[in-house]
C-alpha cells in the first residue's frame, strides 16, 4: 500500500501543537512508565553493576549535536569488544551501522532492544526539545553520507522516538530503503502522517517487527 500526502500550509500552527502535544505525552509516558523504569535499573544495575543509561551523540535539527538517550543494552566493555571484531564484522557494522549477532549486547540489553524498551528514555529527548514523537530516527555524523544531496533536508526538521522507516520494518529494511523511507517522510510530515506512524508503530512494537 502507497500513501500520498501533499505539503501542508499553515506549518506553525502544525509545529506548536506537535510540540505541545511532545511535552503533554511525554510528560504522561514517564509517570505512567515509571515502574517499569524502575524495574528496567533493577535488571541492568544487577545483571553486571554498570550503568542503568546510555547517551550516545547524534546530530539533530539544523546538524545541531545531541546526545540521546537510551537504557545500557551493551556490556560495559563494549569497546574492547569492537578492538576484537573480525573483518567480517567491521564490513557489516561499517555498512548497516548495527550487526545481526552483536557480541557487544548483554542477556538483557538483548531483551530490551527486541522489545524496543531501550529506547524509552528517549521521553527525556523529546522534553528537551531535542526530539519528537515522530520523525527520521536520529543518525551519528558518518550516517550522514549515506543520505547524499538530502543531508539538508533531513536534518531540516526534528529527529524521532519512531517514524516513517521505523514503524516500516526497521531492520527488516535495507539503508537504501531507510533513506527512502526518511526523506519521504520529511517531504510529506503533516498530522494525518504523524497520526499514521503512531499507529503503525504501536503494531510493530507489540509484532516486534524489524526491532533487534
Amino acid at each position: 500500500m502507497k500513501y500520498h500526502f501533499k505539503k501542508k500550509k499553515g506549518r506553525k500552527v502544525y509545529n506548536l501543537v506537535k510540540r505541545i502535544f511532545d511535552i503533554v505525552m511525554a510528560l504522561f509516558a514517564l509517570l505512567i512508565l515509571l515502574p517499569v523504569f524502575i524495574i528496567i535499573a533493577i535488571l541492568i544495575k544487577s545483571d553486571d553493576g554498570g550503568p542503568i543509561f546510555y547517551k550516545h551523540k547524534r546530530v539533530g535539527k539544523n546538524g545541531k549535536s545531541i546526545y540521546v538517550y537510551k537504557f545500557r543494552s551493551m556490556a560495559v566493555n563494549a569497546d574492547e569488544i569492537f578492538s576484537h571484531f573480525t573483518e567480517e564484522q567491521i564490513k557489516e557494522f561499517e555498512k548497516y551501522y548495527k550487526l545481526e549477532n552483536d557480541p557487544r549486547i548483554t542477556r538483557i540489553g538483548d531483551f530490551l532492544r527486541k522489545n524496543s524498551l531501550d529506547e524509552l528514555p528517549q521521553f527525556l529527548n523529546i522534553l528537551k526539545g531535542d526530539m519528537s514523537f515522530v520523525g527520521p530516527r536520529p543518525v551519528v555524523s558518518k550516517e550522514l553520507n549515506k543520505f547524499g544531496d538530502n543531508q539538508d533536508l533531513l536534518l531540516s526538521i526534528k529527529p524521532g522516538l519512531t517514524g516513517w522507516w521505523a514503524c516500516s520494518g526497521r531492520s527488516d529494511t535495507s539503508y537504501e530503503q531507510r533513506v527512502d523511507l526518511e526523506i519521504y517522510y520529511v517531504n510529506n510530515y503533516c498530522a494525518k502522517l504523524d497520526f499514521l506512524c503512531l499507529v503503525k508503530t504501536i503494531g510493530a512494537v507489540i509484532e516486534r517487527k524489524g526491532a533487534k
